[in-house]
């Protein structure tokens, strides 16, 4: 395999689901450069080899960390193929729409959904006082796809909508920073509480 590569004999490219080229994708944001894993992989599945140490997610790719965001609800406990096949419609739908690359527009839209600052509170002498703090990196992709992951839950649970279809808005108005996705909502929201406790 080695001699092949220095041979100059091209190694075959993974792409996400078949489809998609995890090369050409930009983080604009550098300190998520981090957080936001891009590694490829065909299909989105580490069969929890990175949940062993506390902070281990970083290094799963960023698609995965969106499966098992959408299986935390209670009617997808569990079912990772479904929030797979979720994902993969949902990516289809994106690059229809978009003309890009749906892994771009999900990075994009992590960027724009992360809050930059949160509140903490503070007790003095028996009092909460709200302060004003930072967010970390890692925070604000969890918060992000938290907030992605609510988004889609909302505009789908008992709705005509399907579930890739929200979750293709979603991630669109969230990469365009459009006030009308729920995820840019709440975080101009967390931001504006924020803003008021400095």
């Amino acid at each position: 395999m080695v001699e092949a590569a220095e041979a100059g004999v091209e190694q075959p490219r993974q792409l996400l689901f078949n489809r998609w080229d995890m090369s050409e994708v930009e983080i604009q944001d550098p300190s998520l450069a981090r957080y936001v894993n891009l590694h490829t992989m065909i299909v989105p599945h580490s069969c929890g080899k990175l949940a062993g140490q506390q902070f281990n997610k970083s290094n799963m790719l960023i698609v995965e960390r969106l499966i098992n965001k959408l299986m935390q609800t209670e009617n997808n406990t569990g079912k990772k193929e479904l929030a797979i096949r979720i994902v993969r419609e949902a990516f289809e739908i994106v690059n229809k729409k978009t003309k890009k690359n749906p892994v771009q527009v999900l990075v994009d839209a992590v960027a724009n959904a992360g809050p930059r600052e949160e509140t903490v509170r503070l007790k003095y002498g028996g009092i909460n006082v709200p302060k004003s703090v930072d967010t970390a990196p890692q925070r604000r992709v969890d918060t992000a796809l938290r907030f992605i992951t609510d988004g889609v839950y909302q505009a789908s649970h008992k709705k005509k909508k399907s579930v890739s279809e929200a979750l293709a808005e979603e991630l669109i108005a969230a990469a365009n920073g459009d006030a009308r996705s729920y995820a840019v909502s709440k975080k101009e929201e967390r931001e504006r509480i924020a803003k008021a406790a400095r």
